[in-house]
């Protein structure tokens, strides 16, 4: 092989790995961008499925018709709730069986929205059942009944659980 010929071949060899490397450096370079591009249209997606939700929520539940349930428990309290029913105008609408973290949580001062539903402007029957263990290690049950007055606009009912007493807060 002369020399002149291995210079080009040298000559195309570096031709040809300089351009396989530049077509590397604009792959990279685009899947960069693709990724970019895909969490901003997730980012995106979450949005909107974040105001889907909100939308939902607005057309299944009107603020006219709409009530709120929350449960907390008293401050101090040192019982172990093991489950709430509630029911409105003699219908159970929520139930809810608590874990060591979700007591630990209304222990700390937390709440739960434990029902939220439409009903009619007037007057409701609300009645709330409890479960739970005192400090001493003893079952106990207790359950109120309280009437609750619903009228144009949402309503929030607060459920405050202690171990002798349920209070009812509207707002």
């Amino acid at each position: 092989m002369n020399c002149w010929q291995k210079g080009i071949i040298l000559w195309i060899s570096v031709l040809v790995l300089s351009v396989s490397a530049y077509g590397e450096k604009i792959s990279r370079e685009q899947i960069k961008g693709l990724d970019e591009q895909v969490q901003e249209i997730k980012s995106d997606v979450m949005g909107i499925a974040s105001e889907l939700k909100q939308l939902e929520e607005k057309l299944l539940y009107p603020s006219s018709t709409q009530v709120a349930v929350f449960v907390s428990l008293v401050s101090g309290e040192t019982f172990r709730l093991d489950s709430v029913e509630v029911r409105l105008d003699g219908k159970p609408v929520a139930q809810h069986l608590y874990t060591f973290k979700e007591l630990e949580a209304l222990q700390k001062g937390g709440v739960q929205r434990i029902y939220t539903g439409n009903v009619r402007s007037g007057e409701h029957d609300l009645e709330v059942f409890m479960i739970g263990k005192s400090g001493g290690g003893t079952d106990f049950e207790k359950s109120e009944r309280f009437r609750v007055n619903k009228d144009i606009g949402p309503r929030i009912v607060e459920i405050s659980l202690a171990s002798q007493s349920i209070v009812l807060n509207e707002r």
